[in-house]
């Protein structure tokens, strides 16, 4: 029988369930199991697709063209699970469907309420992920236990684990035990608080996992266990890491926690096998070079609006043995001044949406092309680079995409014709992985070793293909095509150390054993502008 594993959070929001849930589903994953993974979230959106990134972090796409929750990206990357359609669930996705039913007379004309119709549609999405081959499923439910619109969720969760048992449905709580700076001491009532809430709605955590910034000691855990009513081996600390994230599946494995689950779900503790995270982690905290990566982003005062880029660069550092350093930098703070670029190895020019930031990042990409600095452009990165390219050596000054000009005289870049005269923002865009050919001799065929790739998506607008001889005449190469040549998938410049546009995300599908082979591109491309930079210093 498949067995089920509920994570909650207590305290404060942000404490870090989805690095905590993916580490332990890599813990379990090296002691030889099967786990799915996935992510409730209880607003009132559908998805995540039309929330702005300030409100919600990234949005993280999955192959099937699932829009979700940032944490989703943790799962696949930690884990190495594959995330769909039935890896997040919200609020609004769950209502939407209930109301839906009701409208068609699924109910047969009973009163729709919470109980059971809600919690009912909840406990189905749970099950969603129970498929064949799958030992574990772990739920990890957002917000805070407190919150008004987790209620239907948890109590999702206390009815799930009466019918299957609780030997075959555990809960594990992630609370916070502060550090007291003027007093200098640990505090535990926040967190027998939080269990406390849960206690009241009929749910008896199993595993009390607690974030702290020192080390807990042996008082602080009897209290806890006492107060909380889980057994002292049970109350788990997970204090703060010092380098890196990383870090966290050694020190929860350093914990047991992995073990301990297994004994409560009565499942064989087999051998862990850690070896190639352990060597992982020896190339984190051993880096060998380094360089600095410049992120001219319209998101610039959220790092968990590019989390996933963050990420990438860090694979990409642990491929090549090197600590990349990344700074955000507010497009829009470039307009006039794009040489502050100069003292950066490298550029990525990232997504986004709207017209806010979009001349700081043309600007941007006038400079780095001009000056030879290795430049990475994501989906609207590369719309600006094809804009820019157009405008300064084509000399269509008023180039534009028609997202941002919809009555520019040149549209570089325009809507899908399938989308033209479409309203409605919510699922309008090209979502998901989709197959792109590359064209022999170009930079991207050689990093990517192949002519054949996937890789997802997520816009609305395209490469104008009127533009696309005049373009490729003044030195732009199509780099990529959709496989029946009629889509633009990427573009490079020839002579440049390092130029290269994708109209997809290849950030959603880096991990770290495997460095996405763009971002390591563009990381040793920096690494080589540093070396020679340091190089001719010494000369």
């Amino acid at each position: 029988m498949t067995k089920f594993i509920f994570i909650t959070g207590g305290v404060v929001s942000g404490l870090g369930k989805g690095i905590t849930a993916a580490s332990l589903a890599y813990l379990l994953k090296a002691r030889g199991y099967t786990v799915a993974m996935q992510k409730f979230d209880p607003y009132l959106n559908v998805d995540p697709g039309t929330m702005s990134p300030y409100q919600h972090g990234e949005v993280y796409v999955t192959d099937d063209g699932t829009e979700a929750d940032l944490d989703l990206g943790h799962y696949e990357r930690f884990a190495g699970v594959t995330c769909d359609r039935h890896s997040n669930y919200t609020s609004g996705k769950i209502y939407s469907r209930v109301i839906a039913r009701e409208r068609e007379g699924k109910y047969l004309g009973a009163t729709v309420q919470m109980i059971p119709h809600i919690t009912n549609e909840i406990k189905e999405a749970i099950r969603s992920a129970d498929k064949e081959g799958v030992d574990i499923v772990m739920t990890e439910i957002g917000g805070t236990a407190g919150d008004i619109e987790s209620l239907p969720f948890l109590e999702a969760v206390r009815q799930f684990q009466n019918e299957v048992g609780r030997r075959n449905a555990i809960v594990l709580h992630l609370t916070l035990v502060p550090f007291i700076h003027a007093a200098g001491e640990l505090k535990t009532k926040p967190s027998q608080q939080s269990v406390s809430i849960l206690h009241n709605i009929g749910i008896f955590p199993d595993v009390l996992v607690c974030r702290t910034e020192v080390p807990m000691a042996e008082e602080h855990r009897r209290k806890l266990a006492l107060f909380c009513n889980v057994p002292q081996e049970l109350v788990i600390e997970e204090e703060d890491v010092k380098h890196s994230i990383y870090e966290v599946p050694q020190e929860l494995a350093e914990r047991k926690l992995d073990e301990k689950v297994l004994q409560l779900l009565e499942l064989p503790v087999a051998e862990s096998r850690m070896d190639d995270w352990n060597d992982l982690l020896d190339r984190v905290l051993h880096p060998r070079g380094s360089c600095r990566i410049a992120l001219v982003g319209k998101y610039a005062g959220l790092r968990d609006a590019y989390k996933s880029i963050f990420e990438s660069l860090s694979h990409s550092g642990i491929a090549l043995r090197s600590r990349v350093e990344c700074e955000m930098i507010e497009s829009e703070e470039l307009e006039k001044s794009p040489e502050r670029l100069e003292e950066f190895d490298g550029v990525i020019v990232p997504g986004g949406f709207g017209a806010r930031g979009v001349e700081g990042k043309v600007a941007a990409l006038t400079y780095v092309r001009k000056r030879g600095i290795p430049c990475l452009g994501i989906c609207l990165g590369m719309q600006c680079m094809v804009i820019e390219y157009a405008r300064n050596v084509l000399g269509l000054s008023k180039a534009n995409s028609t997202e941002f000009d919809p009555e520019t005289p040149d549209p570089v870049i325009d809507l899908m014709e399938s989308q033209r005269g479409v309203r409605q923002k919510g699922g309008t865009m090209r979502l998901g992985a989709y197959p792109c050919r590359l064209q022999p001799d170009t930079l991207a065929a050689q990093l990517y070793g192949c002519q054949e790739i996937q890789e997802r998506h997520r816009h609305r607008f395209e490469f104008g293909n009127a533009y696309r001889e005049p373009l490729e005449k003044a030195g732009m190469a199509i780099a990529g095509t959709s496989p029946d040549g009629n889509l633009v998938e990427m573009v490079e410049l020839k002579g440049h150390p390092f130029y290269v546009g994708c109209q997809f995300h290849p950030e959603f599908l880096s991990r770290p054993f495997h460095s996405h082979p763009l971002f390591t591109g563009l990381v040793q491309a920096a690494l080589q502008r540093k070396e020679t930079a340091s190089h001719a210093q010494t000369h």
